[in-house]
């Protein structure tokens, strides 16, 4: 039976050796490695509970201001295309264009602006637990 499957597995191989490119044809580039924030700030532990990870595409359209909010769990995103200035608390600017990466603020208050005529657009990865969510709103936290 085993000489069987490798056999069958090698003629699938072969088969689609056609349409599959060769591994070396694979390119990585790190965007971010860190255990800090954008302003140098630490991030935090993780808790000792089950992981929820959440992903985001999000489109700021041009001229708009986000709410002023923090993130109460780790995330990083790559913006995909336009500009954003992400302005902390303490009046420190991040300045981001397409293809730049971002290891956002955790437990600190901020926004995000586009200051463009074009759409922002940005892929968020969220690295939170169940039931704690993953952004609020200064005027909701009061």
């Amino acid at each position: 039976m085993k000489p069987f499957i490798f056999a069958a597995i090698a003629l699938l191989l072969t088969s689609f050796g056609a349409t599959v490119q060769a591994q070396s044809d694979v390119k990585v580039e790190v965007l971010a490695k860190t255990s800090k924030s954008w302003n140098g700030q630490p991030l935090p532990n993780y808790p000792s509970s089950r992981p929820e990870i959440t992903m985001l595409k999000v489109t700021i359209p041009g001229g708009t201001r986000l709410p002023e909010h923090m993130h109460l769990v780790i995330n990083a995103a790559v913006l995909l295309k336009g500009k954003i200035t992400v302005v902390s608390e303490d009046g420190k600017k991040l300045y981001l264009s397409a293809g730049d990466p971002i290891v956002e603020l955790v437990n600190t208050w901020h926004y995000g602006l586009n200051e463009d005529v074009e759409p922002a657009e940005l892929i968020v990865f969220y690295a939170g637990t169940p039931n704690v969510p993953i952004t609020i709103k200064k005027s909701s936290a009061k």
